[in-house]
């Protein structure tokens, strides 16, 4: 604490020695030009020019005690506003009346209005050396960090635009841009001039006016634009060789609540700032409503989907959340995270398989959960195509298993996290996951005590193993970027979006539904691993090669989210739909078990017995194994 103490006194105190210093001669400067000025500097009596400097010490020290208990040697000067000149004028009042009194008493013989001229003169005068230091200080940190500072090109004139120049010009010295060029889409701007930059034109000028100003950053300001028009701004900031920097939409939402500095928020840009669909809202107050004070397990809790429903469930202040997962490192690094956001919490973290139907009924009994989020599965296409036994093992008898438990011990509610993939299924991953949504809506017919219903999405953007993350470690490597085909399409959503879906759908359900996620529209893969190629600098087929390399076994080239036959039903959430429950054949639980036997024996034919179920996967004899 002590050489904290010394660091400050040493850090500070040049500059209030530097104040004492212009304060003794400003007021040896105002005294004597007040007396000159009450004469209109012309025969001014001997008298008077004395007395006005005969006690100049006694005055200065009057002076110096009352400027330190209003903290004018100690405040920050660059941050000074219109407290600090409150602050200025109330001293200089308590310096005159004291000063005035006391002259008074001892008949020193002034004028009343040299006192006047005098408190006139010594504000001025104070806020001239504390301003001039302030102005004198913010030229010299601009000379020193010009040379070092990165050149700007600042895109959206409107509020967060204005503040971010207005931080950058107030504190120079903690940010290394320098903005030369201000740009904005709204045409009546243009030409105009915010905080003494001119407006000189519209995202269609970015390359121009950045070869113009040489531009080396780019901060894209407008927090309030869709994605598809960042999408458009950075396809134009890709033609510049600069870093792009974004002041991300969730500063709207932080700005309604508190004053945030829009600097703090400033980031490098990130793919999810111009892929996917503008950020969905949820209100939360019913999943709150419906977590709260509750036990709660997920299995798979430490993947991408799995993490993410730990994450929103830890905010609604369970009662206990369960992690369940077979892979301790995943499991330990969402532990340790929701440890240091919610200290209170009760996390229980337990590695154990879903497979393993003993370990599983010991969590079961031992917490008896009021809701479960099944998440654990093998979702890796390709993978599952070469390892079917393992898909129906884990994603099939881990949900069989979880079931039975869940209806064993009266869980009131149990949520399948399912795919588009189950959906018409051409692969085995898919259609392992199509039984377990029939396992769900079996269940629910026979259960008494829990509301069985599945939630049906697409791939989320920068899950583990999925398309993203792989085209960035290809790009990284130097290429090629493997697409399968050019027609290729898929849906995304970001994880937070569809695991804040998959709560809400938790709360509309009454038992037996399959819930569909609005996914919005499909994005082309071509075209996706071309926006990733620009989004690190790159050009496709220049710099990166894209390969088409041709349908992998099991995969399509359209997923689909409902299959006819189930229609469509609407929720409160127009972005939540309801497909109807398809009739199941009574004998499905008996060849359920003839499969998972088939599976635990790796029987050649599985993906035979995989379709006598899923009647709608159809096995590409051709393909398996490739």
């Amino acid at each position: 604490m002590g050489a904290k103490v010394k660091s400050l006194i040493k850090e500070k105190l040049p500059n209030i020695v530097l104040f004492i210093v212009l304060d003794f001669f400003m007021l040896l400067i105002a005294s004597k030009l007040s007396i000159l000025m009450r004469f209109d500097f012309l025969n001014v009596p001997e008298l008077y020019m004395h007395n006005a400097q005969r006690f100049i010490i006694l005055d200065f020290i009057i002076l110096f005690i009352i400027y330190s208990i209003l903290k004018l040697y100690t405040s920050v000067w660059k941050y000074a506003s219109v407290i600090e000149l409150i602050d200025i004028i109330l001293s200089n009042i308590a310096f005159i009346a004291i000063t005035s009194i006391y002259k008074s008493i001892f008949l020193i013989k002034l004028p009343i209005s040299f006192y006047l001229i005098e408190f006139f003169l010594l504000v001025m005068l104070t806020c001239i050396t504390r301003l001039g230091y302030r102005v004198i200080r913010t030229f010299c940190i601009k000379v020193k960090n010009r040379k070092n500072s990165k050149k700007t090109m600042l895109i959206g004139a409107g509020d967060a635009g204005r503040m971010i120049i207005d931080e950058i010009y107030n504190n120079a010295e903690a940010f290394d841009s320098k903005i030369v060029c201000v740009i904005d889409d709204n045409r009546s701007k243009v030409g105009h001039y915010i905080k003494g930059f001119k407006i000189e034109g519209s995202t269609k000028d970015i390359e121009r006016l950045a070869k113009k100003h040489e531009v080396e950053e780019i901060i894209i300001a407008i927090p309030s634009a869709s994605k598809e028009r960042i999408d458009k701004i950075v396809t134009e900031c890709h033609k510049v060789e600069c870093e792009i920097k974004i002041l991300p939409s969730i500063y709207m939402q932080m700005e309604e609540n508190e004053k945030v500095s829009p600097m703090s928020q400033i980031r490098p840009l990130s793919y999810e700032d111009f892929l996917g669909r503008d950020q969905i809202v949820v209100d939360d107050t019913q999943i709150k409503n419906d977590l709260a004070d509750k036990v709660i397990l997920v299995t798979g809790g430490g993947g991408s989907i799995g993490s993410e429903l730990c994450r929103q469930i830890a905010k609604a202040n369970p009662k206990t959340l369960i992690i369940f997962d077979i892979y301790e490192n995943n499991a330990y690094d969402i532990q340790q995270e929701l440890l240091r956001k919610y200290p209170s919490l009760d996390l229980r973290t337990i590695i154990g398989s879903v497979r393993d139907y003993d370990r599983l009924e010991k969590v079961f009994k031992k917490f008896k959960p009021d809701l479960v989020y099944h998440a654990a599965a093998h979702k890796h296409v390709p993978l599952m195509e070469v390892s079917p036994y393992e898909a129906i093992k884990n994603n099939s008898f881990g949900t069989l298993n979880t079931v039975k438990l869940a209806d064993k011990y009266k869980v009131k509610k149990f949520v399948l996290i399912s795919t588009d993939k189950a959906v018409r299924p051409t692969n085995v991953m898919g259609a392992s996951k199509r039984i377990c949504e029939m396992i769900v809506q079996t269940y629910d017919k026979i259960s008494k005590n829990t509301d069985y219903v599945a939630v049906r999405f697409g791939n989320v953007l920068g899950s583990n193993g999925s398309v993203i993350p792989l085209f960035l470690k290809q790009i990284e490597n130097g290429g090629p970027v493997t697409v399968t085909d050019e027609k290729m399409e898929r849906f995304f959503m970001t994880i937070p979006e569809a695991v804040s879906l998959v709560l809400q759908a938790g709360c509309y359900a009454k038992g037996g539904e399959i819930f569909v996620l609005d996914m919005g529209k499909p994005v082309r893969i071509k075209a996706l691993a071309e926006k990733l190629i620009r989004y690190k600098g790159l050009e496709p087929n220049k710099d990166i090669e894209i390969k088409i390399t041709g349908l992998r076994p099991g995969e399509k080239l359209y997923e689909e989210r409902l299959m006819e036959e189930e229609g469509m039903q609407t929720t409160p959430n127009k972005l939540i739909s309801i497909g109807k429950p398809l009739n199941i054949p009574e004998s499905f639980l008996k060849d359920l078990d003839d499969l998972i036997k088939s599976a635990y024996n790796n029987d050649d034919e599985i993906k035979d017995k995989v379709a006598k179920i899923v009647t709608t996967y159809k096995v590409d004899k051709e393909r398996i194994g490739k």
